[in-house]
């Protein structure tokens, strides 16, 4: 009877957070997920044998994890969550309060009373570090410096250790006992991950596959030029063409894992499944048997679409002499997964993915033939989102499998073995989104990325025979870091974080310490963010006529209806550091002059005392001070009439402006000589002249 095969890959990745000059870790999310999901996902298979698997292990990210296992990780957040609260300096608390809370809001901070408490009072003061000093006595520090840790705590630690559970049930009011407690119990766990691998895939139950060292988009490195044939036209930095780097993080990946666990590993997940027939060459070259990538890539080799019947089987890749077995994601049901599920009871959406197989499986059963169904994806980040890290999810999942007569969970090189291939004559270089390259390459500030990365290669090729080996490895190990996806992950439009400013500065820290490890000084620009400002902004165009008191008073909120209103989202963390005064603009007219109101940021009296608001109109610049109340008759008839109470409101002629062609204005405001803030932080605004001949015409 026929079969069907689903064939899981859970992918565990974070990018090389250490910094090989200062040995110090920037960032802490290998530490945090091994604790919460390197683990827990495979520990959770004890208890489904027929349940088979394969975890795509990062080696850069299992360098990481052992420094950190035997204690010899550094890495500011986990210094000041140990530090004694009563020693923690202004700085250090501030930074506490600002990284301390990333984390899921609804899973796992109001998971802890006491942690949502502290969020609370944290909104309370607008998320202004500085202002929660004053709101944040010790023991709420102490409480966050536990909590924000625990909070990361695999279930299998919070049910079965005696020792955590006692800090879950305890709640709040924690000592520095308690506090030295859990820091040797973040040290013990973390020495239990790479164990539980090892374990299970010694008896078979799972199967431990690789990704190229330090995570670069191998075809790529072999040849950015290639995304062209995706993105016929994408705009493209100077060429980078390196295959023997691509060979170099081929070959220590493979190297790497073999040490670690005994036996080569037969699979390769290529970083974020880019493949070209370049770099499959490499793989199959080093060893590898086979690699994964997404089905939209296999609809984009056969010029067919990416249906259940074109998807679920395994596809033998072969040119030449090279050759390797590959399967193809069903990227629908892996997203389902990644984003949807954990909006869903546990049962209600195992019920959903199974039955979501079954309709896709039946007519290739119906056929006779057998259904293999790779699920791929990310198997840390999704958990963030579920109830309980997803496991009561996981667990009806594998039960239902398990009692499923026609389904079996199995490896992938299970699956190859089980079921007949289809032979492939070329691949479509591509990566699984959007099967282009364009996440990583073809924005401005990607290209950037990139044309530093070949400076600095150049740089090292030139000069690399001048300093000692040691210096030369140095410098060539910071040239693998930088090759890594990571960095452009995060420039370009596509993506933003909280710590995207902290990636940038960690890039170009690579790529100066690559100078540096020659003897050269980095150049300037290594000292300048590759990042442009980003704003997230919402724009409202202005909807009719205004005309309210100029009093800076909220005298009535009828007074402003109709106004075009822009502001932008200041918690968005696309600009961490970044200080912003002006909260909302509001703007319109009544024919005859031109109204503006300005909302101003909670706390930013200080920062307003003295300072001045200067409004950009074409080549007109007017300047207003912040004062309770400004009147002049101008030049050219430029009248203006201003007040500044709870908010500021402005009106200015508009017949010296303009009327009949578009207005466009910026508003900023200036202090002691400097722009400390603007709306918008780029281009400007503009009032339509059609708009206005509606309304007056």
């Amino acid at each position: 009877m026929p079969r069907i095969y689903l064939s899981f890959v859970w992918h565990m990745h974070q990018p090389f957070y250490k910094d090989l000059v200062s040995n110090e870790y920037k960032l802490p999310w290998t530490r945090l997920h091994a604790l919460k999901d390197y683990y827990g996902m495979v520990k959770v298979l004890e208890d489904f044998p027929q349940v088979h698997q394969t975890f795509n292990l990062v080696p850069s990210m299992l360098v990481q994890l052992d420094e950190y296992a035997r204690g010899v990780a550094v890495d500011p957040f986990l210094r000041c969550a140990n530090k004694d609260t009563g020693s923690l300096s202004d700085e250090e608390r501030e930074f506490i309060l600002r990284y301390f809370f990333q984390a899921n809001v609804q899973r796992m901070i109001y998971r802890y009373p006491r942690y949502g408490e502290l969020y609370e009072a944290f909104l309370a003061v607008d998320e202004n570090p500085r202002r929660g000093l004053a709101a944040f006595n010790d023991a709420a520090f102490r409480d966050l410096q536990v909590l924000s840790q625990l909070a990361w705590f695999d279930e299998d630690f919070l049910r079965n250790d005696s020792d955590v559970k006692s800090l879950v049930d305890k709640q709040r009011g924690y000592t520095a006992a308690d506090q030295a407690m859990l820091a040797a119990k973040q040290l013990e766990k973390l020495g239990l991950v790479m164990d539980v691998y090892r374990d299970f895939s010694a008896t078979g139950q799972i199967e431990v596959s690789a990704t190229p060292f330090y995570h670069p988009i191998l075809p790529l490195i072999c040849d950015s030029q290639i995304a062209e044939i995706a993105h016929p036209y994408v705009p493209l930095p100077s060429r980078f063409r390196y295959p023997e780097d691509a060979r170099v993080q081929l070959e220590r990946s493979r190297d790497y894992m073999t040490e670690q666990f005994g036996k080569a590993p037969a699979g390769l997940w290529p970083s974020e499944g880019s493949v070209s027939d370049e770099a499959l060459s490499l793989a199959a070259e080093t060893g590898f048997k086979w690699f994964a990538t997404d089905n939209g890539v296999l609809a984009r080799t056969v010029n067919q679409a990416a249906t259940p019947e074109l998807t679920y089987r395994p596809y033998l890749w072969r040119q030449g002499t090279q050759q390797m077995h590959g399967l193809f994601r069903d990227h629908t049901l892996s997203d389902l997964i990644g984003f949807v599920y954990s909006r869903m009871g546990a049962k209600e959406a195992a019920d959903h993915f199974l039955g979501a197989i079954r309709a896709n499986c039946a007519p290739i059963l119906r056929a006779g033939r057998d259904a293999v169904v790779p699920i791929i994806l990310d198997g840390e980040n999704a958990w963030e989102y579920f109830e309980l890290s997803g496991r009561p999810f996981l667990r009806e999942l594998y039960r239902q499998i398990e009692a499923d007569k026609q389904m079996s969970a199995v490896t992938v090189s299970e699956a190859i073995e089980k079921v007949p291939a289809e032979t492939l004559g070329h691949i479509f270089p591509a990566s699984w989104i959007n099967s282009n390259f364009d996440i990583w390459i073809g924005a401005e500030e990607d290209n950037q990325a990139w044309d530093y990365l070949l400076r600095a290669r150049e740089t090292y090729d030139r000069v690399k025979d001048q300093v000692s080996p040691e210096a030369r490895d140095l410098a060539y190990e910071e040239l693998l870091i930088a090759e890594g996806s990571d960095w452009n992950w995060w420039y370009g439009p596509e993506h933003s974080s909280a710590n995207r400013v902290d990636f940038d500065r960690l890039y170009r820290e690579h790529l100066a310490n690559v100078y540096r490890a020659l003897s050269l000084n980095p150049p300037e620009e290594l000292s300048r963010p590759i990042l442009r400002v980003e704003f997230k902004a919402t724009h409202q165009l202005p909807r009719g006529p205004l005309r309210p008191a100029i009093d800076g008073n909220i005298s009535s909120y009828f007074e402003w209806m109709g106004a075009g209103t822009y502001s932008i989202d200041q918690r968005s963390g696309a600009m961490h550091g970044q200080r912003f005064l002006i909260h909302e603009l509001h703007y319109g007219s009544d024919g005859a002059w031109l109204y503006f109101r300005i909302d101003f940021a909670k706390a930013s009296e200080e920062a307003l005392r003295g300072a001045e608001l200067r409004f950009q109109f074409h080549q007109t610049e007017v300047t207003v001070p912040l004062e309770p109340s400004f009147e002049t008759g101008g030049h050219d008839g430029l009248q203006i009439q201003a007040a500044f109470g709870q908010i500021f409101e402005m009106r200015v002629a508009q017949k010296p402006i303009g009327k009949t062609h578009p207005i466009k204005f910026q508003v900023s405001v200036w202090k002691a000589g400097l722009p400390l803030d603007a709306l918008p932080q780029q281009g400007a605004l503009e009032l339509q002249g059609h708009e206005l001949n509606e309304w007056f015409g």
